[in-house]
């Protein structure tokens, strides 16, 4: 349930005990507070919670198993704490090792969803250990639950239109400029990819350009996979491949938490987030398998299948972003279901020919228990997206690789950016976590959001 968290501790505060495994003896508790631990089985498992009672029947404190689990999301484990703690306020008895992403985790796992009726059932204030800086994470946890709206709201509220509207309403609170290239205009303005894939909606497709930051700043690029809903086109998906298809735009859901992040903090950068927004959809003028389309860059693509649209729509966006040369260009997308078999729903690949950029990010993912893992651009499998009538195919004919080999098509429109990374994202908890209940989930962007603040403002 929502936590807010505060500076100092105010006197009616109640103490949670954090308990590593089989460590109850070691806390020095009131002997009453141990037997009530043992007579209800409490070992200090990673994320129970046992209310801990006072002699008149009230709450006297908590009880909270650290367990012996590290690395991954295993700092943000207090996230569990939201949605266990009695209403009221509260505060550590012994600080956590990592106390910034404690706090993190604590507002995190308090996220809910309540736009359509849920309401949360009671509210929970954490008093922070000294040293936190609650500015910073209140930031953090604005985009991540910024990135979860957007993903959770169904597509007959969050279409292309709704997507543009959100831009606006983010630039609008950081006086940032958009600009909107929409439906057929998309054709004379040189973007007939992502005309192509969002042309048969009821809903006109778009590209989406938000600029922020002082002109001779650092350029910052972030491109996001906008695809609203996709039914695979005419290639459709079976039904239950189509059920959390609103998710599809992740990509941008993301890259926009991130950039509310960056303009919060107020980063000396120049900021552009392009994201083509469209649905998927099927009618008489959708484009087929076996069409071959122009993009922006002037390559040919034979689409050897429709529901590899994500790849086209961002190689268009990516071509527009790489022409001016950015310092670090970033593009995300729920892109590959192949990027999930690899590496499951919890630790997205990403991808960059940047050593350094690279080990930043695998140091940032760390520090953030936000975790990601480096795949390769294993070139040869370049030409597993030959045609013998383009210039490329959108997929490759053998199934293999295919995280891998998405990430090697979208490479073919980046040349000019100093450095690049493209994430191949889920977006989504497939069931509850300590630190987010299951739905849309913010993946990458607290690793990079820590990348950039290390690189531009120390």
């Amino acid at each position: 349930m929502p936590v807010s968290l505060q500076d100092t501790r105010p006197p009616a505060a109640r103490p949670v005990h954090l308990v590593a495994r089989n460590g109850l003896d070691a806390l020095g508790l009131p002997a009453v507070a141990t037997a009530w631990a043992n007579a209800n089985g409490f070992t200090g498992e990673t994320g129970r919670v046992l209310v801990l009672p006072d002699a008149e029947g009230g709450v006297a404190g908590a009880l909270f198993g650290t367990g012996d689990e590290t690395g991954g999301h295993a700092p943000l484990l207090a996230g569990a704490l939201a949605r266990a703690l009695p209403a009221g306020a509260w505060y550590f008895a012994n600080p956590p090792a990592d106390a910034e992403n404690a706090a993190l985790g604590l507002v995190m796992g308090g996220y809910g969803f309540v736009a359509y009726g849920k309401k949360p059932s009671r509210e929970i204030s954490f008093a922070v250990p000294e040293g936190v800086d609650v500015a910073r994470v209140a930031r953090i946890a604005a985009g991540v639950s910024l990135a979860r709206d957007l993903v959770n709201t169904p597509t007959n509220d969050m279409g292309p239109a709704a997507l543009e509207n959100a831009v606006r309403e983010l630039a609008a609170m950081h006086g940032a400029g958009v600009g909107v290239i929409l439906g057929d205009v998309l054709l004379e303005r040189n973007f007939p990819m992502i005309h192509a894939v969002g042309r048969a909606s009821a809903e006109a497709p778009r590209l989406i350009d938000m600029v922020w930051g002082a002109a001779d700043a650092p350029k910052v690029t972030l491109v996001g996979k906008g695809v609203c809903f996709d039914t695979g086109g005419l290639d459709i998906k079976p039904a239950a491949g189509m059920l959390i298809m609103k998710k599809d735009m992740g990509g941008a859901a993301n890259v926009l938490g991130l950039a509310s992040m960056i303009m919060a903090a107020n980063l000396p950068v120049r900021l552009r987030v392009l994201i083509p927004a469209v649905e998927n959809a099927i009618a008489g003028n959708a484009f087929r398998p076996g069409d071959i389309l122009k993009s922006r860059k002037g390559l040919t693509v034979e689409i050897g299948n429709t529901d590899a649209e994500g790849r086209l729509v961002l190689a268009d966006a990516l071509a527009l972003a790489d022409e001016e040369a950015p310092a670090i260009l970033i593009d995300m997308a729920t892109l590959t279901g192949a990027a999930r078999v690899a590496l499951g729903p919890d630790l997205p690949p990403f991808y960059t020919d940047d050593d350094a950029f690279a080990a930043e990010l695998w140091v940032a993912s760390v520090a953030a228990a936000d975790p990601l893992w480096r795949m390769p651009l294993w070139m040869p499998y370049d030409g597993k997206f030959s045609s013998k009538v383009a210039d490329i195919n959108n997929v490759n004919t053998d199934g293999f690789a295919g995280s891998v080999v998405a990430a090697l098509f979208l490479k073919r429109f980046v040349e000019k950016a100093a450095s690049w990374a493209h994430f191949d994202i889920f977006a989504w908890n497939p069931t509850d976590r300590p630190h987010g209940p299951a739905g849309g989930e913010a993946q990458a962007i607290r690793a990079i959001e820590r990348v950039l603040r290390m690189r531009y403002s120390g």
